[in-house]
Formats: structure tokens, sequence, C-alpha cells
């Protein structure tokens, strides 16, 4: 079975199949935590500004676990709400409010601990690359496209480096382009395609962005 050693490794074979955006003024969007280093090396590679997209599930008040939304971090946050689960668990406009409020404001804290004042990096017009180490549900990242195709890119790219195949058949529909390099089946856990998936802790992802800044100040890593 094909493995990758880790997310830097992944994310240098994904910039091996992303060279056509390569001067192309793409932006790459990590979700993080985990996407901070995959999507590091297709910036590095490109040549590309990299910038964050925080999503935020909004979980039922009885049940957290389940979704009936979700919020994505902009200049004003972009709800996307799961209407047919909401009406079926009977949940008030006020209740969801209340929960979508409490990830608001964690989406702003981590914006603030990760990225401090760093503006967002704008997205009308241009092409975005949504970049993340895996998919299995897809609850997650389908938020962050919904979220993204209101902000109105020129076009619209999914990279990943494995993904479950039912979800990326289901995703492929909803962007403009798509690269993933393995949908193994059965699929299992993300980390089974990782010789080594530790966790990326919050200082990855300060010291991933601190290389990568507006065009035309951004040097990039270092060789």
């Amino acid at each position: 079975m094909q493995r990758f050693h880790d997310r830097q490794d992944a994310g240098r074979r994904l910039a091996a199949a992303l060279t056509s955006y390569a001067g192309s003024d793409a932006l790459v969007l990590a979700l993080p935590r985990g996407g901070v280093p995959v999507a590091a090396e297709i910036a590095a590679s490109l040549g590309a500004e990299l910038d964050l997209l925080l999503v935020r599930k909004i979980g039922f008040p009885s049940e957290p676990e389940f979704a009936m939304g979700a919020v994505a971090d902009a200049p004003v946050p972009i709800l996307v709400r799961n209407e047919a689960a909401i009406r079926a668990a009977h949940v008030s406009q006020a209740a969801f409010d209340e929960v979508a409020a409490r990830e608001i404001a964690e989406l702003g804290r981590r914006r603030r601990l990760y990225v401090g004042e760093r503006a967002h990096a704008p997205i009308a017009g241009r092409t975005v690359i949504l970049v993340d180490d895996g998919i299995a549900t897809g609850a997650t990242v389908r938020a962050a496209l919904t979220a993204l195709r209101r902000m109105k890119p020129a076009r619209l790219v999914l990279a990943v480096p494995v993904g479950a195949p039912d979800m990326i058949a289901e995703l492929r529909r909803e962007v403009d382009d798509m690269v993933c390099l393995m949908t193994p089946s059965p699929f299992g856990a993300i980390g089974c395609f990782y010789d080594d998936f530790s966790q990326v802790g919050d200082e990855t992802v300060v010291a991933a962005l601190a290389w990568f800044g507006p065009p035309a100040s951004r040097g990039g890593p270092q060789s």
C-alpha cells in the first residue's frame, strides 16, 4: 500500500501535481491544523500566498458532536445551515444563533492565536487551492467549500493527499478542479496512510504562516 512519510512529503507530492497553477497568483488555503504543513509545501513550490481557512462545526444543542451547520472565518463570518436537520430536530433560530455565536467567538480566538492582526487574504476573482491532510467524512471540507463559493473565487481547487473514495467522488462535483493522490478502498483512518501522523501543534501553524505574507513581502521557506 502506498504511503506518505509525513505531511511535508504529502505536500511535495501534491505540489508536483499542481504545477499548472505556478505563477497564477493562486492562493493556497490550509485547513488547520493538519492541513498546514501540507499546504506550506504547496505554497512554497508554487510561489503562492498561504493563508488559513478556519471552519467550526455548529453542533446541535443536545448533541454537540452532530452538526446542524458550520461557520467559516471571514471578515463577516459565513454561516452554513443544514436546514433539513434543523427542521427535523425542531431547533429554534435562537438556539441555533446561540451555538453559532460561541463558535464564531472560537474562530476569532484561533485567528488571533495563529495570525494576530494579519488581514484575510483576498479571495474574490482568484484561483483558490483548498488543502487538508486527508478527507474521511468530508463534513469540514464541504462547509469550507460552501463558504468559499460565497466569496466568489474565479476557480476553486481542492487538493488532498488521500481521501475516502465516496467522499472524493461527491466533492469532485463541488469544485472546478480536484487533486487527490490516493483513494484507497477500504479506506480506514487518514493516519493509516502516513508513517508519521503526529499531531500538529499551534506553534507549527504560527511558524508556517510566518514564512508567508502578502505576495509583495513573501519570501517563503528557504532551502
